[in-house]
């Protein structure tokens, strides 16, 4: 889960190894990085319910991903999930404790994981 989150369930993906370029994993590492995105998003609509996604990947530095690293954020979204607090507040407002989320999320994944989905 992504320590600031923009959204409930918001997931972020590194591969176990280290790239800065997306060019650079080999086939099994790609492989298993969009293989996770999947059951990813497939959990997040089993326990949360989201009525879409934004996925997005971070390459570089100035892509926001670091010196050395590549990632994927998903962020669940709902229908009416803005509001005026990030404008006008500066604050976001996440309307479950992360605890909660990651309780969900903990027990989707591994019911999937016992049907042998993960």
């Amino acid at each position: 889960m992504n320590k600031f989150p923009y959204n409930n369930g918001h997931l972020m993906i590194v591969p176990k190894r280290h790239h800065l370029n997306l060019e650079d994993l080999n086939s099994d590492e790609l492989k298993e990085f969009f293989e996770l995105l999947k059951t990813s998003t497939q959990v997040l609509k089993a326990a949360l319910r989201p009525k879409g996604f934004n996925i997005g990947m971070n390459i570089g530095k100035a892509g926001g991903a670091g010196e050395d690293h590549i990632h994927l954020h998903i962020v669940p979204r709902w229908e009416g999930d803005t509001n005026f607090m990030p404008a006008i507040g500066e604050t976001r407002v996440v309307p479950e404790y992360l605890e909660r989320t990651y309780q969900k999320l903990h027990e989707a994944f591994m019911d999937f994981s016992r049907k042998g989905k993960i």
